[in-house]
């Protein structure tokens, strides 16, 4: 399988579109998951009021987010129930732990969501990542899952996402048709061994074999494209995506790749991953000397690491802002900003780190022009997989359970 079609499988390609015709207004066409690790310190983190008059607190992690206060949504209270720890937790975050058997089959709440809405999209779903590799790939790293125990890795290199997603438009039109007729003579020749190795191998291999002809011809379509609607931004400069102190420069340019992916039609769901849970990344950018996860643990009497932990879980939070910022300054081809379409989910993996417990867990969104917002609200111990059902509901997903189907079933109550 690796010799197949000279390596046709890590192949740069996109299939160029013009924009789709208005959908309903009363549902979300776009999903955008960003995640910080490491959970929270819920005393600097709380809203203080009520649900509809709550104050961002001076001084507090979500204090950043005040300008966008009324076109967000803060959950309190949710308990990833089938997570413990920070593995379980990043594991459980988007999955909900659901195995083979279940509707959702183990993928992640991205995954999922690109499998309903974006088969027709040039790619199905795009991931960014920033300082995700320095661990390697495992249940500490990843947080998109295809299937269960089958992770996507997010993209942690922005020039090879910038490649991989605009390739097709660089080097000008004679550079682009020889490109593309080198690659359809890749497709066949990887198409026929692949079928003639369908018929001597089992039923298991059989179904993934039929999976990666799929995708070949998705990825045969993309290769007459028309155009593409849409500026093409500029390639990123040259950065290593090992080096710690990048981290803010980073995540700039994959958050404006991600929100120019979904403003050029290339994908409607697109995820943008910091770090991961354990993360030893140094916040210095924040004023930090010591590592993120080694701060997240610091105890009640340890002022000054407390003080440190909050300036970089601020430092989140306007990123998080920022991205939002960037969708609202963004025209959406059917009108609007991208914003008004997008549901924005920022995760976190556990609640409070110093307790290792995925209780409690703090989430933050956006509407998407579905749920209502400039609300805080308040869970009880609800668990987390009402919210990933309710966010399929209003993409237009009609689920009922998400994941483990034993932590309950229906939407969020209160968020409509």
């Amino acid at each position: 399988m690796r010799t197949l079609g000279a390596g046709l499988i890590a192949a740069p390609f996109v299939n160029l579109i013009a924009p789709r015709p208005a959908r309903a207004q009363n549902r979300a066409r776009r999903l955008v998951i960003f995640h910080s690790p490491n959970g929270t310190i819920h005393r600097h983190w709380r809203p203080s009021g009520g649900e509809r008059d709550f104050v961002l607190t001076p001084g507090s992690v979500l204090e950043p987010l005040a300008g966008r206060r009324d076109d967000l949504v803060f959950i309190d209270g949710l308990d990833i129930e089938t997570g413990t720890n920070h593995e379980g937790g990043m594991a459980a975050m988007l999955t909900n732990r659901g195995g083979a058997g279940t509707p959702t089959a183990g993928a992640s709440l991205d995954q999922f969501v690109a499998g309903r809405i974006g088969g027709d999209d040039p790619f199905a779903s795009l991931e960014f990542g920033v300082l995700t590799d320095l661990w390697g790939a495992g249940q500490q790293t990843r947080m998109s899952y295809r299937r269960a125990g089958e992770f996507v890795h997010p993209d942690a290199d922005p020039r090879r996402a910038y490649q991989r997603m605009f390739a097709d438009l660089l080097g000008g039109d004679e550079v682009v048709a020889r490109r593309r007729l080198r690659r359809q003579s890749v497709i066949d020749l990887a198409r026929d061994e692949l079928i003639d190795l369908r018929g001597r191998v089992g039923r298991p291999e059989q179904i993934k074999l039929d999976a990666h002809l799929a995708g070949l011809r998705s990825v045969e379509r993309s290769l007459f494209s028309e155009g593409l609607d849409c500026a093409v931004p500029g390639e990123p400069d040259p950065l290593s995506r090992s080096e710690n102190d990048n981290g803010p420069q980073l995540l700039e340019t994959q958050m404006r790749l991600a929100v120019a992916a979904l403003a050029c039609g290339l994908t409607r769901v697109a995820s943008v991953q910091f770090s991961h849970t354990i993360s030893p990344v140094v916040f210095r950018w924040a004023g930090n000397t010591d590592g993120h996860h080694t701060l997240s643990h610091a105890s009640d009497n340890q002022e000054a690491k407390i003080a440190d932990f909050v300036a970089a879980e601020r430092w989140c939070a306007e990123q998080f802002g920022a991205l939002i910022d960037m969708l609202d300054a963004t025209p959406d081809p059917e009108g609007g900003s991208l914003l008004d379409s997008t549901i924005v989910l920022w995760a976190k993996e556990m609640g409070d780190p110093r307790a290792h417990v995925c209780t409690d867990v703090p989430f933050v969104l956006t509407g998407g022009g579905v749920f209502e917002t400039g609300r805080y609200l308040h869970q009880g111990g609800e668990s987390h997989s009402h919210l990933l059902v309710s966010i399929c509901r209003a993409l237009g997903i009609d689920i009922d359970t998400f994941g483990d189907t034993s932590t309950g079933s229906g939407p969020l109550a209160g968020l409509s």
